[in-house]
């Protein structure tokens, strides 16, 4: 099916429709993602691309050839000789405060090294990565090692340009495609590391947990606040570790809101966000529970095997 240049084949191949499209093998979806990433697709190529996976969506298969060909390009962290937490964060804050920023804190506070990767893609909503900057975290300019005890916001430019113009289609046709699916499950890094998932709608627990299991990612999946890879502050969410393939259960769903709800800033702005994430760091303020909870679950999974409740 491969071509010398362009994917009319696979566009052929996918843009039939949700029941008429054929699902890609892994080999396919590689070859496909990779010219895609290499920009060897000419803009109507990239569009069709896009709009034919969002009509028929990815298949567990499908993503993780995508991931191989995402993986094989990124200019990834170096391995510094220990596990780093990864934080994709793409969504910000629309209504809530985005909390991304704390909870790498708080796990950098306990010695882990993390990596938040992201970019905005919606103008309209505040990112960790305005918030980090204003806790004194600007964005890296080189992708360089990452140490336990540090934060690390590496843009997803930085890491792969062809990544960054695909999420870029989102601003052009209005819709969410393949890259954005990715972003929140690849690594970034060439060492071990925990890729903590997070879904906004069921479907994409399914299609997200089956990908990590099929790729033998270490990670921690939740359902995020606004889709950041952070428990809603309010109420704590069911989490799920995945360790070689394996999935368990470590937090159960909480039934109904926090008997005490934590006092949240205001205003969800990125100043406002970074004075309130600053209170709780210098312990003015009780970390809310439901983050408390998934910061020792993903400490669990960078030393070892899952803990259960």
């Amino acid at each position: 099916m491969a071509e010398s240049s362009g994917i009319a084949a696979y566009i052929k191949e996918i843009g039939r429709g949700k029941d008429g499209a054929r699902a890609l093998s892994r080999e396919q979806a590689t070859d496909l993602m990779g010219r895609v990433l290499d920009g060897r697709v000419s803009d109507l190529e990239l569009g069709a691309f896009c709009l034919a996976m969002r009509i028929k969506g990815e298949t567990p298969t499908e993503m993780a050839g995508f991931l191989d060909a995402t993986h094989q390009r990124l200019q990834r962290v170096p391995d510094a000789g220990h596990p780093t937490v990864v934080l994709p964060s793409y969504n910000g804050a629309r209504k809530l405060p985005v909390l991304t920023p704390l909870l790498a804190l708080l796990l950098a506070r306990r010695g882990a090294a993390v990596v938040v990767h992201g970019t905005a893609t919606e103008d309209r909503r505040v990112t960790s990565e305005a918030v980090l900057a204003a806790l004194g975290h600007p964005a890296r300019t080189a992708v360089d090692a990452v140490m336990p005890g540090e934060v690390a916001f590496l843009p997803t430019g930085l890491l792969l340009p062809g990544l960054q113009r695909l999420l870029d289609v989102r601003r052009v046709v209005g819709l969410r495609n393949p890259g954005h699916s990715l972003v929140k499950l690849m690594n970034p890094c060439q060492g071990p590391a925990v890729v903590v998932g997070s879904y906004t709608h069921p479907e994409y627990a399914v299609s997200m947990a089956d990908t990590f299991a099929l790729t033998g990612t270490r990670a921690l999946l939740l359902r995020g606040t606004e889709g950041e890879p952070v428990a809603d502050a309010r109420r704590t969410p069911r989490m799920e570790a995945f360790v070689d393939g394996v999935r368990t259960e470590v937090q159960p769903a909480q039934d109904g809101p926090l008997a005490r709800l934590p006092e949240l800033p205001a205003e969800i702005d990125a100043d406002s966000t970074a004075r309130w994430i600053a209170s709780v760091l210098d312990h003015r303020l009780a970390v809310p529970e439901p983050i408390a909870l998934q910061v020792e679950h993903i400490l669990h999974l960078l030393a070892h095997e899952p803990a259960t409740p």
